[in-house]
Parts: C-alpha cells; sequence; structure tokens
C-alpha cells in the first residue's frame, strides 16, 4: 500500500496536474510531487481534503491499494438477460441516483412489491436527457432507478412508469466497492467494457425496447459490488450464458 501512488492514481484518473492539484489543495507542486513519491505524508487535513475532491473514503486512501485493478474489477462477460418487466422514475436534482432510489425504495413499500418479493432487484442507469445550461448552471443531473416486478405482481399504485425489457446480450463487469472511489472506479468500468467490444469486435448498438446500459448493486458476502451491463448487438456463441435472475 502507498499514500503516494494511491493519489497519482486518482489525480491521473481525473486528468488533472500536479500544478491543478497543487493549487486546490493550496499547497505547491514540489510538495504535491513528494506525496506522490512517498517523500513526505499530507497532514490529517490534507488527506481529508484529497478524500473529498476524490470523492474516495479516507480511509480507502490511506489503508488501500487502489491501482490494484484485479481487486476492483472481475473479468468481463457476455450474458443473455432474459426479458423483464419494470417500474421505474427519473429525477434531475444535484444528487439524482440518492433522490431516486430513496423514491422507488417508498413506492416499493407503499405498492406492495416489498412485502411480495422482499429481495426484488433494483437497477439504475443515467438520465442523459439533461442540458449543459441545467448542468452547469445549477448542477442538476438525472438519474432513473427501477425496481424489476415479480411475474404475476399487480398494483395500480401510481407515481411510477411501466416498461417492458425484451431479452437481449449484455456486455458484463463487477466492480467489487465501487462507492470507495465512485468517480474513478464506475466510470473506468464502462471503459473498459467499450475497450473489450472495440478488441473483439462486438457493437454497442441501441435498439428500441432495450436499455442501452444499467447498473445493478448488491452485497456479496459482506461487500458491495456492482454490475456493470452494456448491450451489445452481436456476441459469440462461444461465450457462456446466464440469467439475471
Amino acid at each position: 500500500m502507498s499514500i503516494g501512488k494511491n493519489i497519482q492514481y486518482l489525480r491521473k484518473q481525473r486528468k488533472i496536474t500536479q500544478e491543478r492539484l497543487a493549487e486546490e489543495m493550496s499547497v505547491s507542486r514540489q510538495t504535491v510531487s513528494k506525496w506522490e513519491s512517498d517523500e513526505i505524508v499530507p497532514e490529517l487535513n490534507k488527506l481529508i481534503a484529497l478524500s473529498d475532491m476524490f470523492a474516495c473514503k479516507l480511509d480507502a486512501l490511506v489503508r488501500e491499494d487502489l491501482t490494484d485493478d484485479d481487486e476492483i474489477y472481475s473479468h468481463i462477460t457476455i450474458k443473455t438477460i432474459k426479458g423483464f418487466r419494470m417500474a421505474r422514475y427519473v429525477m434531475v436534482t444535484p444528487n439524482p441516483e440518492n433522490d431516486v432510489n430513496r423514491y422507488m425504495e417508498e413506492w416499493a413499500r407503499q405498492s406492495g412489491l416489498l412485502a411480495v418479493s422482499p429481495n426484488a432487484k433494483r437497477i439504475g442507469w443515467d438520465f442523459p436527457f439533461v442540458s449543459l445550461e441545467l448542468q452547469n448552471r445549477f448542477g442538476l443531473k438525472g438519474y432513473v432507478a427501477a425496481y424489476i416486478l415479480p411475474d404475476g405482481f399487480d398494483t395500480d399504485c401510481d407515481g411510477v412508469e411501466y416498461a417492458n425489457q425484451v431479452e437481449a446480450d449484455y456486455a458484463v463487469i463487477t466492480i467489487y466497492d465501487p462507492f470507495v472511489a465512485a468517480f474513478e472506479r464506475i466510470p473506468n468500468a464502462y471503459k473498459k467494457i467499450l475497450e473489450y467490444l472495440q478488441a473483439n469486435g462486438f457493437r454497442e448498438k441501441p435498439k428500441d425496447g432495450i436499455l442501452s446500459c444499467f447498473e445493478y448493486v448488491y452485497e456479496e458476502n459482506g461487500r458491495t459490488c456492482m454490475d456493470v451491463h452494456i448491450h451489445v448487438d452481436s456476441v459469440s456463441r462461444t461465450e457462456a450464458f446466464t440469467n439475471f435472475s
């Protein structure tokens, strides 16, 4: 474990120069260089500021090796996801993922979904139709959360949009502890999948009735995991197919 290597890794992931980081931390560029080479350790207030800037847990910044991809990401696989019916809702706020997940959790209770299926799967994806003006001027972003509805479940509880997803093939990667450094680990997972698709001749092609991508967060053996799915138009049938359910 190296605090310096972690700082350098997170800085480069965010495409920030040493000069820019030094300015943000109110130190000299030479100080940042010494941090990254482990000549000196940042003071506690600087470590806290660094963890806030990089959206990284302080304990992870100090104690973990954030550069070890084998500990962070699974191998990419191609999976066939069976068709399903979902209840979904979108929010555009400064913190849409948390806001819409709370909303959907309340809807799931009111609708009786959690009584019928306590472990109902909830997925989510970015809502791309937010103008640059809203993003830059007001800090607004969009996110969609959806519950996959079990067969036979019916409710007249309003407040959501119902939609159907047809069977489709997805490239999938698992991120372990994705929220330790969310701004780095999650975008990097998408990048890894896209590089994999390009290298193996797969195509990412949006289709009506098929989600182009989505995320699924769950706990496994006491560890938080996130499966990132990106739809692929053509797949090699030599791959092992599995079902989401």
